[in-house]
C-alpha cells in the first residue's frame, strides 16, 4: 500500500532524529484515544469520575543530580554552569542518543507536537517522543494545543524535540551519567533526552529550561510564577513561589481569573503563559480549602501521579502519601472555572514573593522596593520542613535563586536585572507574602491559616494596604503593617530576635555568590 503525503512527512521526522526502525507511531492521538492506549498497556487505571491514576516507580520528583546540559560552542559561554547545569561532553551525548536510538528499534512511540508560549508573538514549536500513551497525554495536557486554538498546525520543523525513554536505563559506566536516570539538553541542537525515571515532571521541566534559555535573547523575562487578573485588564498579578509556599493555591482564587499557575514570559506587552495546563502538589488536597483544583482532579483527562487509590472502589485519597508527598496532578487548564486560554494577560500592577518561612521570623506581609524585589528573587527563599524530604529532621532554610534555579539556563543575575528593569518602567508595587508559621517556629507556632493568607492578599492587590501604617523590621529592614509586627506573637520576644539573627545570617551566606553580579543598592536591600 503506498505512503501517504502525511505518513511520509512522519516519516522524515522521525528518521531526521535517527528514529528509523519503529514499530509503530501513534502521532498526536486525541485524549480519549490515549486513555485507551494507556489502559490497554497497563499504565494506568481509570479513577472514579474519569481521572487517570499512574505511578512513576522508583522516582516520584525531579532527578536534580541527574540533569545535564551539553557543553557545546554555541552555548557554552551563555550558561550557568556549576551545581545545577553539570556539563556534558558533546561526544557523551552523541553516545548516548545512539544507544537509545538502538534501544528503541522496534520499538512503539506516541508523539505530540504542541506549543509553548500562549502569545503567538514568541511561541516555540515543540515535539514531544515517548514510549507511554500516558506522558504523550501528559504533553498534550501541559501545553498549549493548536486544536484547542481553532489553528490545524503543521510542525514540519519543531523548535525543539524532547525524546523521553523512561524505560531506558542508563549505565553510568558506559553512558557517564551519575545512576540510571538522566536529562541530557542539547542547546545547540534544542534536544531534550530524558530516560531512566516516569516522573512526568521532568518533561515540563526539561521545556521551561530550554525557554529560560532562549527568552532573554527576545527581551522576555521568563518567570516560574503564577499569574492571575482580577475583572480590570490592568489588575494582573505574578505570583513568585518555591513548591509548598502557595503559588498554585493562592493564583487558583475563584473571585480572579487564572492565566497559568508555573511558567511564564514577560514581555514589553503581556505576560504569556508558556502552558496549557496545570502541574498541581495535591498531598492532602481538601475540597474545602481549593475547591477549584479538587474539582480539576475529578475529571476526565486529568493525569494523577502517585496519589493514593482504591483498586476496587475506584477512589482516590489525596491524604495517603504513602508513595511519595510529591502527589501530583495534571490538568488542563479549562478545568478551572475562570482560567484564560489561551493564557495571555497586559503588564502586570503587582508582583507577589511567597515564603514558607518555618521559623516564625518574617511578617506576614511586606511591601518590597524594586531593589528588595531584586534581592528577594535572587535569594528565593522558603524553608523545608520535616516529611517533605528524607533526612530532613527539622526546618531547614532553603534557596533557589530566581524561585527556580534547577531550570535557569543562565546566570540568576541576568533574569535579576531584566526584573528590575521591568519592576521599574511599570511601577509595579512589590510584596513578599509569608504563608509559613507564626508565634515560633514549626513545631512551636502555627501555620499561617489560608483565610487570613488571602484576606492580607486581596487587601495587597486591591490597593486597600497602601494607606495603611507601615514599620520597619529592625532586622530584615521590610516595611511590614503595624498590626503585624511577627515579635507580637512570639512569648519569649529574645527568643524571637535570636531566631531572626540567625536567620538573617543565613540569608546573608546565600545571597554573598550575587554580591559582584548586582548593584550596591541590591546589595544593601538584604537584612542587617
Amino acid at each position: 500500500m503506498p505512503y501517504t503525503a502525511q505518513q511520509i512527512t512522519e516519516e522524515l521526522a522521525m528518521s531526521h532524529l535517527g528514529l528509523k526502525n519503529l514499530e509503530s507511531v501513534y502521532w498526536n492521538l486525541p485524549t480519549p484515544s490515549l486513555y485507551e492506549h494507556a489502559i490497554r498497556k497497563c499504565e494506568g487505571h481509570l479513577a472514579h469520575l474519569g481521572a487517570l491514576v499512574v505511578r512513576t516507580g522508583h522516582f516520584t520528583g525531579r532527578a536534580v543530580k541527574d540533569k545535564f546540559i551539553v557543553d557545546e560552542p554555541g552555548s557554552h559561554d551563555k550558561v550557568w554552569w556549576g551545581e545545577f547545569n553539570r556539563a556534558m561532553p558533546e561526544d557523551h551525548f552523541d553516545a548516548l542518543l545512539e544507544r537509545v536510538r538502538r534501544y528503541m528499534d522496534g520499538k512503539q512511540v506516541y508523539v505530540e507536537d504542541c506549543l509553548v508560549g500562549a502569545d503567538s508573538k514568541y511561541e516555540k514549536p515543540v515535539r514531544v517522543i515517548t514510549q507511554d500513551a500516558w506522558h504523550a497525554l501528559f504533553a498534550r495536557t501541559m501545553f498549549v494545543r493548536p486544536v484547542d486554538l481553532g489553528r490545524e498546525l503543521v510542525i514540519t520543523e519543531p523548535d525543539f524535540t524532547v525524546i523521553h525513554v523512561p524505560h531506558f536505563h542508563a549505565m553510568p559506566s558506559i553512558d557517564h551519567t551519575n545512576s540510571e536516570a538522566f536529562v541530557v539538553l542539547h542547546l545547540g541542537r534544542r534536544i531534550a533526552l530524558i530516560g531512566g525515571t516516569a516522573y512526568a515532571g521532568e518533561i515540563k521541566k526539561s521545556i521551561f529550561t530550554i525557554m529560560n534559555y532562549l527568552l532573554p535573547d527576545e527581551d522576555v523575562l521568563p518567570m516560574h510564577a503564577s499569574v492571575n487578573v482580577g475583572d480590570d485588564p490592568e489588575d494582573l498579578a505574578i505570583f513568585f513561589g518555591l513548591s509548598g509556599t502557595g503559588k498554585t493555591t493562592l493564583s487558583s482564587d475563584p473571585e480572579r481569573k487564572l492565566i497559568g499557575d508555573d511558567e511564564h514570559g514577560w514581555s514589553s506587552q503581556a505576560v504569556f503563559n508558556f502552558e496549557g495546563g496545570c502541574y498541581a502538589k495535591v498531598d492532602h488536597l481538601s475540597q474545602e480549602k481549593e475547591p477549584m483544583i479538587y474539582a480539576a482532579t475529578k475529571r476526565f483527562g486529568s493525569i494523577l501521579e502517585n496519589v493514593g487509590f482504591d483498586i476496587r472502589t475506584r477512589r482516590v485519597d489525596f491524604d495517603d502519601i504513602t508513595l511519595t508527598p510529591n502527589t501530583r496532578a495534571a490538568y488542563p487548564i479549562q478545568a478551572i472555572p475562570n482560567a484564560i486560554y489561551p493564557g495571555v494577560g497586559g503588564q502586570p500592577r503587582n508582583i507577589v514573593m511567597l515564603t514558607a518561612d518555618a521559623f516564625g521570623v518574617l511578617p506576614a506581609l511586606s511591601r518590597l522596593t524594586p531593589e528588595q524585589a531584586m534581592y528577594y528573587f535572587l535569594l528565593g527563599y522558603t524553608a523545608k520542613i520535616p516529611g517533605t524530604e528524607a533526612g530532613v529532621a527539622e526546618p531547614s532554610a532553603t534557596f533557589s535563586p530566581c524561585f527556580g534555579a534547577p531550570f535557569m539556563a543562565r546566570h540568576p543575575a541576568v533574569y535579576a536585572r531584566m526584573l528590575g528593569e521591568k519592576i521599574r518602567k511599570g511601577n509595579v508595587r512589590c510584596w513578599l507574602l509569608n504563608t509559613g508559621w507564626s508565634g515560633g517556629p514549626y513545631g512551636v507556632g502555627e501555620r499561617m491559616d489560608i483565610n487570613l493568607t488571602r484576606t492580607l492578599l486581596t487587601g495587597a492587590l486591591s490597593g486597600k494596604l497602601d494607606d495603611i501604617k507601615y514599620q520597619r523590621h529592625p532586622i530584615f529592614g521590610l516595611q511590614m503593617p503595624e498590626a503585624l509586627d511577627p515579635v507580637a506573637t512570639w512569648s519569649d520576644p529574645d527568643l524571637y530576635t535570636e531566631t531572626a539573627e540567625r536567620l538573617a545570617a543565613r540569608f546573608k551566606e546565600a545571597f554573598a555568590g550575587f554580591e559582584g553580579d548586582v548593584p550596591k543598592e541590591v546589595r544593601q536591600a538584604g537584612p542587617h
